[in-house]
């Protein structure tokens, strides 16, 4: 590859200029999948519960969760944590057939059944659904975001409905920092599945400690190809970097920061994995002066802010404390 050639590919200075599914479907372009298993295995059944009402779903939205100083302290130190319990099964559930009917709206699919190979993807679906407003507003996920990063309000940046279809390959390996237009750190994703997601359904799978991201800065990211992918993963595999990659059970939630570098698997069963992953960053952030493409379609995001500008619009409420603004 010549040296211009090589500069074009890196070279992500221009915005994003086509749709979410479009940034979507361009990204998980960029994994590589040599080795990957073909198979396609069953899925855990869904289970049969009685599903709760809105007002109980609410409620337990609202309701805290204690997040202790050793759990504080792992996240700030790794730069992830999965935690038990955040919602019940009857919830997320319910959460779960909303988003089902939501995507087959949009795409005119069942996302487990119609369609195969593909990383679908909605976004903004809070503001017109009371229901899914409930969910990416929840005071109990901003506030458990708020104390992991030791902050004292948090906004919201935007949801995301990822559903990784049956045989869609793995997502790179990436860090969020990458994505968000922000001048700060303070930045951390909520990552809710809608089901239980076993090894072979594809997990996120964490590289820790937080600070790993440093073995990597050097590495240009590249906007085709498997490039920046494989060479993520090999000096990973040099160094012997730690990578946590273990089921989600229903009710797990992980929370993220921005510099952690995840990845995760293809999803090997005959079900789509369906996640809300909502991002919350630090109250007074600011958007940075030169958003690239990989920060995609954000100023759908946080309309009207521009960039040096405090990054604060109407789509994105403080949701904790939930006394300043709601």
């Amino acid at each position: 590859m010549s040296e211009s050639a090589a500069s074009d590919n890196t070279d992500i200075s221009q915005p994003w200029d086509q749709d979410n599914q479009a940034w979507w479907d361009w990204y998980v372009s960029l994994a590589d999948n040599a080795g990957e298993d073909p198979r396609i295995l069953p899925a855990p059944p869904i289970p049969d519960l009685e599903l709760p009402d809105d007002p109980a779903i609410v409620r337990e939205l609202c309701a805290p969760y204690r997040v202790s100083e050793a759990q504080r302290t792992f996240f700030r130190n790794n730069g992830f944590i999965k935690l038990k319990q955040v919602f019940s099964p009857g919830v997320l559930l319910r959460l779960r057939r909303e988003l089902v009917r939501l995507l087959d709206i949009e795409f005119g699919v069942d996302p487990d059944t119609d369609a195969r190979n593909r990383f679908l993807s909605l976004e903004m679906i809070w503001q017109d659904n009371p229901l899914l407003r409930a969910y990416v507003l929840s005071p109990r996920l901003a506030q458990i975001s708020a104390e992991l990063l030791g902050v004292g309000a948090v906004r919201l940046y935007h949801d995301n409905v990822l559903a990784k279809q049956p045989a869609c390959g793995r997502t790179p390996w990436h860090f969020d920092d990458h994505h968000f237009p922000f001048d700060t750190h303070n930045v951390v994703t909520a990552w809710v599945p809608a089901q239980a997601i076993p090894l072979e359904m594809g997990p996120l799978a964490f590289a820790y400690p937080l600070d790993v991201h440093r073995l990597v800065d050097a590495v240009s990211f590249e906007k085709s190809g498997t490039g920046y992918d494989r060479s993520v993963a090999d000096i990973f595999a040099r160094n012997n970097v730690a990578i946590d990659e273990t089921p989600f059970d229903i009710g797990d939630v992980s929370f993220h920061h921005n510099l952690s570098f995840h990845t995760a698997a293809s999803n090997r069963t005959d079900r789509s994995r369906i996640v809300l992953a909502n991002t919350y960053y630090e109250d007074g952030a600011r958007i940075i002066d030169s958003p690239t493409l990989v920060s995609g379609d954000w100023q759908k995001f946080m309309p009207g802010v521009g960039p040096g500008e405090v990054a604060a619009s109407p789509l994105n409420p403080v949701c904790w404390p939930v006394e300043i603004e709601r």
